[in-house]
């Protein structure tokens, strides 16, 4: 009997849900940037353009079957179950003599030692604390070190497999990382710091400073490490050439012990140049319940202040050669979150295509000629449309074309006018809206009501129950915390009904002699293409890097190593779907 009503409630259970009478609990699903309430910068010098959301450098460890995430200058830190849902901690870790100060957690090392959670923040002095846990979700935190003696800028801890206890650090366009072990009960140093890698960008294209890689400004920046061992190996991660450009990422050194010698992987792990949410920079990898590893890093905006960013997370792993890879095609679309043991190489996008890149756009109102209607679809996050108010009422609308299924939309507010005394970590404030749909513009249904939303979603991602046919989506607003009713990105996916793209024609690959770090790309446009696929590699069955091009059919590729043949491919993209890859072209 007992089994009978068990049987008996799930299938009441499962009718309900598909009749939209409940939600569904779990979502599948998550969209770049991560969906977190981001602080304000609590820096006044860096806001003098305006008060903006920053933060950058995460890291996030899997701690008793929870996530935790920290990140620079966010006073506090969250966590989650399910990497979806993230729940905000409110904590500063100063102590009194400590002055004020605005980098209390900038660029933090979180690390596990046996049962207890070790976080630090970036210094150049002995004035800053480590800090213990064995119950960051209650917020219970003491000072393992009051002053720790050596300090670092951007640490991070690793704890090997026999106990022993290490610390990586560096910040520098002049200096290297730098390794040292520590005593994983005084902290005191073991030895002196070790000399571990310095970036070599007159070989490793990718290293070179500015948006374009041309090296005219400043010599590239080192930072971010971060350490992840596999299969007895050791992976030294490392960020590079700046935090601000489109492909600021994370490269990765393999060694045999954790303080070297290293061997340098010529491409970088995670790059991210091209898309919405540009950048992968500055981050950490950790596994998931089930095993399979992920990185998370640093997205670059860069509009209001050039340290203005936010976080995004990627599948990543290694494959059968120990070669350690991210995948970030689609990383700014709807990708699966973890569901069970799985293959990283293997994507996790859900096929669901942006189905409103540059089309037409109806508004209530615009604030100026700066922030037009059109920069709402741009598929740009710097760029964004600004009603006149922030008052309810004020709305957007968005055509598909025609009439399309959509799986989920992605509202990304930007910061416009936003109040002066916006500083820092903002507690209590809230996004209210509401979106619909319609088959004609005329007869409309509710898709989310958001009305009495109570928290701050300023990348909100909502995974619908079920697809609706739809061709307009119309976003109105009910509350902003605070500023104009802005836009950066309002983003529908799912799939048209029509063709997918054809395949790309006339693909080629161009490798200059001067500076064999430096290829022209080329092909003969597709007709209903709004963007395309390039991927690349060290070998035709290791192409784990991609860039998305949207609005041309050529492309400047100036991150390979100089010293190694290049593989090629092309796909094309449009609101059906993704036509078949071109050939592999090989240049050497």
């Amino acid at each position: 009997m007992k089994h009978r009503w068990k049987y008996g409630w799930l299938v009441i259970g499962a009718w309900l849900l598909c009749s939209g009478t409940i939600r569904a609990q779990v979502p599948r699903t998550y969209c770049n940037p991560i969906n977190i309430d981001y602080g304000y910068t609590p820096i006044p010098n860096f806001s003098e353009w305006g008060r903006h959301r920053a933060t950058a450098d995460p890291v996030i460890v899997n701690y008793k079957g929870d996530y935790y995430l920290f990140s620079t200058n966010q006073w506090g830190y969250w966590w989650s179950s399910d990497l979806s849902k993230w729940n905000f901690v409110s904590k500063k870790f100063l102590r009194p003599w400590n002055g004020d100060v605005y980098d209390e957690l900038c660029a933090p090392a979180v690390g596990i030692v046996g049962d207890t959670m070790l976080v630090f923040g970036s210094t150049y002095t002995d004035k800053f604390t480590i800090w213990m846990s064995t119950n960051p979700k209650a917020n219970e935190w003491q000072p393992l070190v009051d002053s720790f003696a050596i300090g670092g800028w951007d640490p991070d801890f690793f704890t090997d497999d026999d106990g022993r206890f290490y610390m990586y650090n560096g910040s520098s366009n002049r200096y290297p990382l730098y390794g040292i072990e520590l005593n994983r009960q005084t902290m005191e140093p073991i030895g002196t710091r070790k000399e571990l890698y310095l970036l070599e960008d007159w070989r490793y294209g990718w290293q070179r400073f500015g948006e374009y890689m041309d090296n005219t400004f400043l010599d590239p920046f080192i930072e971010g490490a971060h350490m992840t061992k596999h299969n007895g190996k050791y992976y030294l991660q490392y960020a590079a050439p700046g935090t601000e450009f489109s492909g600021y990422a994370d490269g990765v050194a393999v060694g045999d012990s954790p303080l070297g010698p290293f061997a340098t992987q010529s491409d970088p792990l995670s790059y991210k140049p091209g898309g919405f949410a540009r950048g992968a920079g500055h981050g950490a990898t950790f596994q998931d319940n089930d095993g399979n590893y992920w990185h998370v890093a640093t997205v670059v905006l860069g509009v209001k202040n050039n340290f203005e960013r936010r976080l995004g997370m990627w599948p990543a792993g290694f494959d059968a050669d120990g070669v350690m890879y991210c995948n970030t095609a689609f990383g700014d679309y709807p990708h699966y979150l973890p569901d069970g043991p799985t293959d990283h190489l293997r994507s996790r996008f859900t096929g669901w295509m942006l189905l409103n890149y540059n089309k037409p756009v109806q508004v209530s109102s615009t604030l100026g000629a700066a922030y037009p209607a059109n920069h709402a679809v741009d598929e740009s996050m710097k760029t964004y449309w600004s009603a006149a108010s922030g008052d309810k009422g004020e709305w957007i609308q968005s055509d598909l074309g025609a009439v399309s299924t959509v799986h989920a939309v992605q509202v990304n507010y930007a910061d416009q006018d936003a109040d002066s005394a916006f500083l820092g970590k903002m507690q209590g404030i809230y996004h209210q809206y509401i979106l619909s749909y319609s088959e004609d513009g005329k007869r409309w249904k509710v898709l989310v009501d958001k009305s009495q939303n109570d928290t701050d979603v300023p990348h909100d991602y909502v995974e619908l129950e079920a697809p609706v046919q739809a061709r307009y989506i119309r976003l109105e607003n009910i509350h902003m915390p605070t500023g104009k009713f802005a836009i950066s990105g309002l983003r529908v996916f799912g799939r048209g009904q029509g063709r997918k793209p054809d395949s790309v024609e006339d693909f080629i690959v161009v490798r200059t002699e001067k500076d064999k770090r430096s290829a022209w790309i080329k092909w003969s446009p597709v007709d209903d293409a709004y963007a395309y696929n390039i991927y690349t590699g060290l070998a035709p069955d290791k192409l784990y890097n991609c860039i998305m091009v949207h609005g041309a059919n050529e492309y400047y590729y100036k991150a390979m190593d100089s010293q190694k043949s290049y593989y090629f491919a092309i796909e094309a993209i449009n609101e059906n779907g993704v036509s078949a890859r071109s050939e592999v072209k090989r240049v050497d």
